[in-house]
Parts: C-alpha cells; structure tokens; sequence
C-alpha cells in the first residue's frame, strides 16, 4: 500500500546534509549479519512454538512413536534393528535393578532420534513440493493431474490439523532471479514502438521471460531516453552485474530471504520523512452499518476482540493462510502485529517488540491514560472495558500544557522527533513506557465520522482522511497500529506499515469486526453484554513532566503535521454497478481488470502513460513481503488506445482488452512466483552502495517515480460474513496516500459480489491532480431494490 512512497524515497535515506551515508562494515560482514539475525528469529520460532507444544510437532506424536516401540519390544520385536541394545551400552550401568530403566531410557532415546529423523524427512519433502509453482499457471477450476497429484502430498505431508506456523519451516527460501532476464533485452527493432504520450516508435523484442525492465519502461520512454536506458543495461551487464549477482546469491544461501530485510531496513527504518501520509495507512469500518451509537462500548467489543485475535495467534489457534485454499503463504509478519512500536532514530529507526503487554494506551481530549486489559481471573470482559472507556469519557480533566499536542512529534520528521525522545526518555520514562509498550493504541475522538445521508460523497472523503491523518496529534504514528473510535460509534484503523504488510493487517481486521459484531454483539440498549465490574482500579492518568526545550518541538511538529494534512486530498467511491462476479463470468481476472480500467482512467485525465505500482505478495516464500507489478504494458496501451480510437470496433477493443488483461495475469504470477523486477534490482542497488561500486544504471532505476501506485486489499476470511443475507456487513477496506507529489494513491476492494469500492488520494498542492466533480456513493445494497441496468460492460459478456 503505502510502500511505493518509502520505496520512491529510500535512495535519500541513504544521504544525508554533508552526502551520501557510507553504509558500515563490508558486505561480508552484512551477509554475516543478516544470516545470524535469520538464525536468530528461527531459535526464538522454535523456542515459543516448543512452549506452545506445537514443534516439531505435538508431544502427543512422539507419545505414540514410543508407546509403539515399547509395545514391540514387549513383543520381542525390534523396530531398532539392533540400535537400542548399543544405545543401552552406551548408558551408565546402575546396577542389576535398574535393567529396565536402561531399556526405557534406550526406547526414548532412539524414539526421539527416530522422530526427529521423521519430522525433518517431512519438512524436507514438503519444501520440495511448495517449490512447485505450475499450479499457479493453470485454471483454478480445470486443474491437470500433476497438480491434483501434488496437493494430494502436500495436504498429506501437512498434517491432519496444521497450525499457523506450521509450514515455516518448510517454505522455500525466495530465488534470485538471473539478472540478465531481469535487465537484458534479447534485440531491437527499430520502427515499431511506443513513445511519450501516444506516440509511435521505436519496439523492442524481448525474451520469454515476462518480467523484465527495459520492458517494462518502454511505454513511458521517448526513443531517446530509451535508446540512453538500453545503453547503461548493456554497460551494467557487461561491467557490475555479475560481481553484485554473486553476493546476492551467497546471501540467499546464508539468510532466510535475500531481500526482505534490506527492504524494512532501507525502504521503511531509514527513511527520515514523516509517518503520517509517507508511510501508514488506514482502515474502514463497514461502510453502511455501525452496530451501537454507544462509543465506550464499540471501543470495549472491538478492544476485547483484537486481545482475543491476540491470544489465538499467541496459541497458534489462527489456521494457516492458503492462496487459492491451496498453498501455505508465509507466517512471520503475525508475530509484531502487537505489543510492537517503531522507535526513532537520529539515521535509523528500529522496531521493538514485546512478548506481552496486558495494557492499552488511550488518547482522548488531549489526555492519555493507561488502561489494563486483564485481571486475575484472565482478559477483561468486553462490559468491563466499556465501563473503562466510559470513565475516560467521562473525566472532565483537562490536558496539561503541550500533552495535547504530544502525539504530533510522532508525525514530524525522524531524525527530529528521535533528538527529542531522548528528553521524554528522561523526563517522563514511565509514561513514555505505557505507551510505548502498550499491546496498541486507543484513540477516542470527539467527533462522528462516517457515511451521513445528508452529505455521502464529503462524509466519506472527511472519514477517510481522519483515519489517514486525523488531526496530526491524536494518533500515536510510532504504534504498529492505532485503533480509533469516534464519537458516534465508527471504527477505524490507522497502520504503521513497517512491521508488515496490508494482508495481515486486514486478517486482524476482518477478524475484529466480525467477532465484535457477530459473535460478542450488543444488548438492546446499545451496551456491551454482560455486567460492570465497580471493583476495577480506575484508568491510569499518564503524566508527562515535558522539559521546556520539548514545547518548542512540539509547535514545530504539529506545525508540520497541520500542513502535510491539509495538503491530502482523500476520496471514497463505492462502485456498486458490477463487482467481481459478473467480471468472474467473463472469465477474466478482477484484479487485472481493475488495472485496466486505471489506465485507461488515468491516460484520459493526463493525456500520456505512466509507471505504474501494484504491490503483490511474494509471502509463497519464507519471509517473503511484497514484489511490484508494473502494471503499465504496452499490451495496456494498445487496449487505452484503441479506447480512443474512434475507429476502432467494439470486437477489436475487446480482443486488446483480454490481451492486456492475460499480460498482466503473466506479470503478476511472475512476481508472486519471485520472478520480478524491482526487489531484484533494489537488492542489487544495496549490494553495490556495500561495496562503493558506481552504476549509473541502479541509480537511473531508483530515481523512478510512480505516478499511479495502486493495490487492492485482499479479502481473506470470507466465512466470516454472509454477505448475501447481511449485504451491509461487509467491509470497506482502506487507503493510503500518493507515493508522489503529483500522483495518485489507488487502492481498492471488492466487497461481496457487486460492488467495488475505491479509496483514492492525491496532494491539493499539485496542479495536476485537481478534484474534479465526482458522483456520490449509492445508498446501502439493502435499499437499492432490483439494480437498474445502468452502466454495464455487457459486450464483455461471454460469446458476445
């Protein structure tokens, strides 16, 4: 989501005011570390997964191996094959009474080896069968026979019941691509091409390969900036490519994954800009419904259903993710998503993490409180927390001098609001600690927010950027997320994106506003269920002794946080006049329909193509985040030109349409498939600023900008809603802002069936992104009635 802005900017993160930063130690030592910080998070894997009875496998397992083996040695049988009688040797002699202990002892020792032996054979195995990746390539509905065969073994070599961390083991580790099929293009053809604009050309020819960047940046270039991008390939290939391919390929080895950590080190914990609007992003409550006006007691069901999310992922209750309800995705990012704050520093952040937190830090009118989310007797009961709540609502306290403005340092640049940590880690240690090693934080704003009758279309657009910026101190930017509630009942979810990426943080969501609503539920006067508990301690008041060179940082960064707001434009659009299925029965992909349509939106509101960002997931391997799908092809632009072509027949749009929508089918498996383009030459990028090695070539890549970045966020539990009784239980995703100054940021989300709903942001200050007149939200699915015809792509409709 957010990422393309970090991923635009991560180059100036690597200077500074007096230069360029030299990155320390050699890349020997780098790889070393990365490998050791690997190992380092796998022991700790095996450590809380041996507390949770859950690795290798359970201990029920290794009871039955044993109580077979001694019930074949009571039958004079030996599965051993001699092996216990040596192993019986090797024990002490005790004496003749302790004849049978030995025998046991030399049972659990070879049923433990024998275990072990087993357990890594199947992890072994089924690393082998999640390489495979020609499922990916075939119709979900018309799979071959290899494919049937190889979920058959996979489903078998899973386990009956696999838990979430299951398959970390197991999962390969992401590849190195060949550099040459990431840059290389095979020849040039001169007279065929596409230029700035919509202008003819100069073509290439590629390889098979359907990731490759010359490729890639051929409809954006003029003849000239591309015949000058070709040239530095070819030197890079001929003069740096090789030596910086063999340090990535010795790290890919070494480490879990070649590129993941370089990308939240560089692209997300160097970066000096501001949180707010750079780097999280938000998320919608349902659009159409809000199941109690009562705030205290929505911030207690939604509080208690996140600590219940909480304890499920702690007990490994959460099942495993499958693509497709097929192939295990990677796990890791489950384990920050609470109890962990980006903390500050002056050239790097980092993220700190704690195994538990039974508190949550709470923002409201200016003040914050400490507010415990367990007693004795286990987590508090959702009532219990609603009564906590409504004593923080109803303290008529006011806020001290500068606490109201505090949170804001949080939104200023880095560099800034680490300098003025190290005075609040002094002066103020306690309540800086609540807060910060809080499970996550609470925000109780004094103001309604959501869809209104009255005013639909600038109800959303207020909605969506106060949970994007609020008012730039009352959110707590450094949390791995912030929960908001407004004063009418409304959620939101404001995340720091660089702990992880969107799909977890939906998975919570989804979760949250099920359970909260569904399951937990409301009494009829709008209340948690359940009683008060009057002996609970009241709220914890957090004060804040703020040192006299604090207030004038405080000004500044709420200064900078007003301004960076104010200049974010933000617009929600429920599309309600198709959505997935009836894309579904044109047999085509939703998603790569989407991005058709963006560029086709996009040519006619600038008159020219653009680079293009889509996130899509490579988490199909171990520690893998997110690989870029440049979704602006020349196959997109045939189809956007033959749009406005007035000559051109329906059949031949049609035909050029399906064209670029299986290209991009082809770009995005690639990428999920560790096959693409930009985390390739980004780590390649890192490898040569390790060794000081110039490439104009890396450089001219990472200088790139991203006019249209978008993504879609996935709906993952859909079990979890019944979207065809309750149409209006359905979420609305979220957004995040432009990765440039004068783009847009696009993401979008398909809710249920037949609607399609699109979060969209630009900056007020650039003159290319001017709001146009926009059509409001339809009303809610459930009082629409029969759907009129409206708009509709029927000629896309099969065999027409």
């Amino acid at each position: 989501m957010a990422e393309a802005h970090q991923a635009v900017n991560f180059m100036p993160s690597l200077t500074s005011d007096r230069g360029e930063v030299e990155l320390s130690g050699p890349m020997w030592q780098e790889i070393y570390l990365s490998g050791l910080r690997s190992w380092k998070r796998h022991l700790l894997r095996f450590w809380n997964d041996f507390l949770t009875g859950v690795f290798p496998a359970t201990p029920l397992s290794w009871l039955f191996l044993f109580s077979a083996i001694q019930l074949a040695w009571f039958l004079q049988l030996d599965p051993s094959l001699g092996l216990m009688e040596k192993i019986k040797e090797l024990l002490p002699d005790w004496g003749g009474q302790h004849h049978r202990l030995r025998g046991v002892l030399a049972a659990a020792l070879f049923a433990s080896c024998l275990w072990g032996a087993l357990i890594f054979t199947l992890h072994v195995a089924l690393r082998l069968l999640l390489s495979y990746h020609g499922w990916l390539l075939e119709p979900h509905e018309a799979m071959s026979s290899t494919t049937k065969t190889w979920l058959a073994l996979v489903r078998i070599f899973s386990g009956r019941h696999p838990v979430l961390f299951s398959y970390q083991r197991s999962l390969p580790r992401q590849p190195v691509p060949s550099v040459q099929d990431t840059v290389r293009k095979v020849l040039l053809e001169p007279g065929m091409g596409w230029g700035v604009g919509g202008g003819r050309g100069r073509d290439s020819v590629f390889s098979a390969l359907p990731h490759q960047y010359l490729e890639s940046v051929r409809p954006v270039l003029s003849d000239e900036d591309f015949d000058w991008t070709t040239g530095l390939a070819q030197e890079f290939l001929k003069l740096q490519a090789s030596l910086l391919q063999w340090y990535l390929w010795l790290k890919s080895w070494w480490a879990s994954n070649y590129v993941s950590d370089w990308w939240e080190e560089f692209v997300y914990l160097r970066s000096r800009n501001s949180l707010m609007v750079n780097s999280n992003y938000y998320m919608m409550d349902f659009l159409y419904v809000t199941p109690t006006p009562l705030q205290a007691a929505r911030a207690g069901n939604a509080v208690h259903a996140l600590l219940l999310y909480r304890h499920r992922l702690n007990r490994q209750e959460t099942p495993p993710n499958l693509l497709m309800g097929m192939r295990p995705l990677c796990s890791a990012q489950y384990e920050k998503i609470f109890n962990t704050t980006r903390v500050p520093g002056v050239q790097k952040d980092y993220i700190r993490h704690l195994q538990d937190s039974r508190h949550v830090a709470v923002f409201h009118r200016g003040r914050f409180f400490r507010v415990g989310t367990h007693s004795q007797n286990g987590l508090l009961s959702p009532r219990a927390l609603e009564q906590q709540f409504q004593r923080i609502l109803d303290d008529p306290s006011p806020a001290c001098p500068h606490e109201e403005h505090l949170a804001a340092l949080t939104a200023a640049p880095r560099g800034m609001w680490a300098q003025v940590r190290k005075s609040l880690k002094t002066q103020a240690t306690q309540a800086l600690e609540a807060v910060e090693g809080a499970a996550f934080f609470v925000s109780l704003d004094a103001e309604p927010a959501g869809l209104t009758r009255e005013d639909p279309a600038a109800s959303l657009d207020a909605y969506a950027h106060t949970l994007l910026v609020g008012r730039g101190h009352d959110r707590w930017f450094d949390k791995s997320f912030t929960l908001i509630v407004f004063s009418n009942g409304k959620l939101g979810l404001s995340v720091e994106h660089s702990w992880a990426d969107c799909p977890i943080s939906g998975h919570m969501w989804e979760f949250t506003l099920a359970t909260e609503c569904f399951q937990l539920g409301y009494s009829a006067d709008g209340h948690c269920k359940g009683r008060p508990d009057p002996t609970l301690p009241q709220p914890q008041r957090l004060q804040w002794d703020l040192p006299e060179q604090v207030h004038l940082s405080i000004s500044l960064a709420l200064r900078g946080a007003e301004t960076l707001s104010s200049n974010v434009d933000c617009h929600v659009f429920p599309f309600s006049h198709f959505g997935k299925s009836f894309i579904r029965r044109c047999h085509l992909s939703p998603d790569s329909f989407v991005q058709m349509a963006l560029q086709l939106a996009h040519f006619r509101d600038r008159g020219q193509f653009c680079l293009t960002y889509e996130s899509a997931m490579t988490r199909l391997f171990l520690e893998g985040r997110t690989e870029t799908v440049r979704s602006c092809t020349r196959e997109a632009c045939d189809f956007v030109r033959a749009m406005e072509d007035q000559e051109k027949t329906d059949p031949q749009c049609l035909a050029l349409f399906r064209v670029a929508v299986e290209k991009h089918q082809a770009l995005l498996k690639a990428a999920m498939c560790g096959q693409g383009v930009d985390r390739h030459l980004f780590a390649l990028y890192i490898v040569s600023r390790f060794l000081h090695v110039q490439s104009p070539f890396l450089a001219q890549v990472h200088s790139e900008q991203w006019p249209l970045s978008t993504s879609q966020i996935p709906v993952q539990q859909t079990h979890l809603f019944d979207v065809h009784n309750y149409p209006d239980y359905v979420s609305s995703g979220g957004g995040f802002g432009p990765a440039d100054d004068h783009g847009y940021g696009v993401s979008y989300i398909f809710m249920g069936d037949d609607m399609i709903t699109f979060h969209i942001s630009s900056k007020k200050s650039s003159t290319k992104t001017v709001r146009q007149a926009l059509p409001p939200p339809p009303p809610p699915p459930s009082s629409l009635g029969p759907r009129g015809p409206g708009p509709s792509p029927a000629s896309l409709e099969p065999g027409v």
